[in-house]
């Protein structure tokens, strides 16, 4: 069993992010946890690679010394299981809202979804939703979304290592994708809705793997409190 020694000099938790929580909620519900279940008045706990309330899966928690690797951890390779459905957009890219505008999807055969994602394998350039974590002039973007309000967003670079359709129930289109730090699945799943001359959006995500941690090996968050 773990102590709280163990905690502050550092432990590496794999947590399987629940369904429509934070990642700073699952930090924030651990810390509280270890806090008190060993008496420490405080302790550092944070995450490496913020997952979407609407996303599960592979969430990497460092603990004490061990929140120095985040950095480390974050920049690893990321891959990603999901659904994008096609015909419609979203602001946020995904769920979180409500669909604002409807596309043509008769033209979309078999053929023309798996030729169309080789168009985003490779270093590509990518925007940022809008409805995301990044910070400008120290305010958060999904803040100033939320509010009805737009900015301008700088791409960026990133890597696509894999994109592989998995399977296809038109509108749905499931995929595996393997990519770099700071890549948007959001994004990407608006960027090829309308690289298929349609619309698309993300309707479900959910990370398999982060370098060499895998979520076969991650725990349900309320079944690791239960064995503390």
């Amino acid at each position: 069993m773990l102590t709280g020694e163990d905690f502050k000099n550092g432990q590496v938790l794999l947590i399987n992010k629940p369904l429509k929580w934070t990642s700073f909620q699952v930090v924030n519900k651990l810390r509280w946890n270890i806090r008190h279940k060993f008496n420490l008045g405080k302790i550092k706990v944070g995450h490496a690679g913020t997952l979407d309330p609407l996303a599960t899966g592979l969430l990497i928690i460092c603990t004490g010394n061990f929140t120095k690797k985040i950095d480390e951890y974050q920049a690893q390779i990321k891959e990603y299981t999901g659904e994008i459905t096609l015909g419609a957009t979203t602001p946020s890219y995904d769920l979180e809202t409500e669909v604002d505008e409807t596309f043509p999807i008769d033209h979309i055969t078999d053929g023309l979804i798996h030729k169309t994602v080789q168009q985003f394998v490779g270093e590509i350039e990518q925007i940022p939703p809008m409805f995301s974590a990044i910070k400008m002039a120290g305010v958060r973007l999904y803040d100033l979304a939320r509010q009805g309000k737009t900015r301008e967003i700088k791409s960026r670079k990133i890597t696509i290592e894999t994109f592989e359709i998995t399977n296809i129930t038109m509108p749905k289109v499931q995929f595996r994708i393997v990519c770099s730090k700071g890549t948007y699945i959001r994004s990407l799943a608006y960027d090829y809705g309308k690289a298929l001359n349609s619309g698309g959006h993300l309707s479900a995500l959910r990370r398999t793997k982060i370098g060499n941690f895998n979520l076969d090996d991650a725990v349900e968050i309320e079944d690791f409190i239960a064995n503390l």
